[in-house]
Parts: C-alpha cells; sequence; structure tokens
C-alpha cells in the first residue's frame, strides 16, 4: 500500500469513527498519529545461530574468504559478487590477514543487526515472497548451498521453529529462532 493510500484510508476510517461518534469530520492528524518505522531496530543475534551461519559460509575450514563469499554471493544472482565479497571482507577483516574468523565475524555483530538484514535473510528463504517459508523453499536454498536435504528433513526443520503451527516460518518464527537462545535437547 503506498504511503499516500495509507494516508486516505486512516482520513476515511477517521471520519467513519466521527460519524458513529457523532463529532465533526476532518480531523488534522497530530504527532500522535504519526508511526514510526520499526526498521531502525537493532536485534542481539543467537550465537550458536551465528555460529551455524559461520560454518555455511565458511565450509570446512574455520575462516571465510573472498572467494567463499564470492560463492555464495553468486549462488544467490548478486550481481558483482566477487566486489561485494571483497568489500565485505575488507570491513570484517579487523586482523588484515586477507579473511575472517569467527571472532571476526561476531564483531561484525557485536553490536546486533538491523532489522533490515534480518528480514534481507528472511526473504532469501521467502522464494516466492508471500511472508511465510515452506518446507520447500528451506529444500531449494540449501540446494543452492550444496546441502542435499530430503523435503521431510527440511519438514522437520520447520516444524522445530514454526510457533503457531500453521506448517510456515513466518517473520516472527525467524526472528524468534535468530535473536534468542532456545533450550538445548
Amino acid at each position: 500500500m503506498s504511503h499516500l493510500s495509507l494516508l486516505t484510508f486512516k482520513y476515511n476510517l477517521e471520519k467513519l469513527k466521527s460519524k458513529a461518534a457523532g463529532r465533526p469530520t476532518g480531523r488534522l492528524l497530530s504527532g500522535r498519529d504519526r508511526q514510526f518505522s520499526d526498521l531502525t531496530r537493532i536485534y542481539k543475534p543467537d550465537d550458536d545461530e551465528m555460529k551455524k551461519v559461520f560454518n555455511k559460509i565458511a565450509g570446512e575450514h574455520d575462516r571465510i574468504t573472498r572467494k567463499d563469499l564470492k560463492g555464495l554471493l553468486e549462488k544467490f544472482g548478486k550481481a558483482d559478487a566477487a566486489a561485494e565479497a571483497r568489500r565485505m571482507i575488507c570491513v570484517a577483516d579487523f586482523k588484515k590477514n586477507g579473511y575472517m574468523d569467527f571472532e571476526e565475524f561476531m564483531e561484525v555483530h557485536k553490536s546486533g543487526v538491523p532489522l533490515g538484514d534480518m528480514r534481507r535473510a528472511f526473504f532469501v528463504f521467502d522464494q516466492d515472497g508471500d511472508g511465510r517459508i515452506s518446507a520447500e523453499e528451506v529444500m531449494q536454498v540449501l540446494h543452492k548451498l550444496g546441502d542435499s536435504c530430503s523435503l521431510e528433513d527440511c519438514r522437520e526443520m520447520v516444524k522445530k521453529i514454526d510457533r503457531n503451527r500453521d506448517g510456515f516460518v513466518d517473520m516472527d518464527d525467524f526472528m524468534a529462532m535468530m535473536t534468542r537462545s532456545r533450550k538445548k535437547p
């Protein structure tokens, strides 16, 4: 919904409320009517989940190289993956050794992860853009990453994360998984 459509909707809603309450219509909007964006909110990532992400990118070694990042970015269709990978390593390589170890990876995220980044990660999995992640979408992404995972395994993954038991991972489920420590079995 565009910003103008949202304002029109709010105005018409206010007119209906005013008519129902017998008040004059056309009340001006005040500062109390303003909604603040949640996109600037910062979230503390779950260390265990971050370790899984790191290990997925790093592969068999204990560091992330430009080559690792370039390959990952290419798998997801990122334009100019080589330049983006180079930029990412330059930002994260505090030790100036040409790669990113887990300590550096966590240092980049020590102040938290912006909601916008979390949303972008969610939409990597939500391939059809319907606001929820299915087991089939999990399987597609894992296959892109080189994992051979059965649909049944992916259904089990979704089931463990799906708090409202609708068979999908929505943004709330995803945020809970990525930002809160869970009890170990």
